[in-house]
């Protein structure tokens, strides 16, 4: 705790349950925490709602949004007009039409840039390993990658004033794990938002998130908070 007290972080913060968690886990560390969300051309902005109310309740010591047009890449269910799946096999292994090409490698490359800039030498994303949708981008081997890179592509890598660690501390949680240390730590799940197709402000509980969310609760022995269209 002493070692990272009153220190900086950039928290990768969607407004969503792993985001949430890990913001918790970083201020509980001791860090203190610059938000950083993204304005991206993603259909379910309701996210941004989420995260601007969960960062001011949280006192972060900033929360920065970021446009960037990835709509007009397109290429995902989440950007462009290309149906979300629902009901589908979370089993599969195969990489989802939600994917968001490179979005990780975007988001965190910002996140380097403002790091630098605040002196920060760490990052906190809320990738799950477990849980992960068949993302690459959300694999430790990607991380680990990532983290070489930004250490040799940045003035802060090189000059000796401090390299950067990218911590994933829900990697190898099940998102019942991930739920359980969140609750311990206070954080309030219906304040967040992890659906992909929600309708109005309830989640549709048939998207690849809702499913995966409403399963950690059910293994988690709780009800999900948040109001779903359908939640079978």
């Amino acid at each position: 705790m002493h070692s990272t007290e009153n220190k900086k972080a950039v928290i990768l913060f969607s407004g969503g349950l792993d985001s949430t968690t890990i913001l918790a886990i970083a201020k509980d560390t001791g860090y203190s925490c610059y938000c950083l969300s993204f304005r991206y051309g993603q259909k379910q902005t309701i996210e941004l709602e989420k995260a601007t109310s969960l960062a001011k309740k949280s006192q972060v010591s900033k929360h920065l949004i970021l446009n960037l047009d990835l709509d007009k890449i397109g290429g995902s269910a989440l950007t462009d007009a290309i149906e979300v799946p629902k009901d589908r096999d979370t089993s599969d292994e195969s990489i989802p039409v939600t994917y968001v090409p490179a979005r990780n490698t975007i988001f965190l490359s910002h996140a380097v840039a403002w790091a630098e800039v605040l002196g920060a030498q760490d990052i906190f994303i809320g990738v799950n390993a477990v849980d992960y949708s068949g993302y690459p981008d959300c694999r430790p081997e990607f991380l680990e990658a990532f983290g070489k890179m930004a250490n040799l592509g940045t003035k802060a890598g090189v000059s000796g004033e401090g390299g950067f660690t990218i911590h994933a501390p829900l990697l190898k949680l099940s998102k019942a794990e991930i739920i359980t240390r969140g609750l311990a730590l206070g954080v309030d799940y219906a304040k967040t938002h992890s659906c992909y197709d929600p309708v109005g402000y309830k989640a549709c509980g048939r998207c690849d998130a809702c499913v995966l969310r409403l399963q950690g609760f059910r293994d988690a022995g709780l009800t999900d908070p948040v109001d779903y269209v359908s939640s079978s």
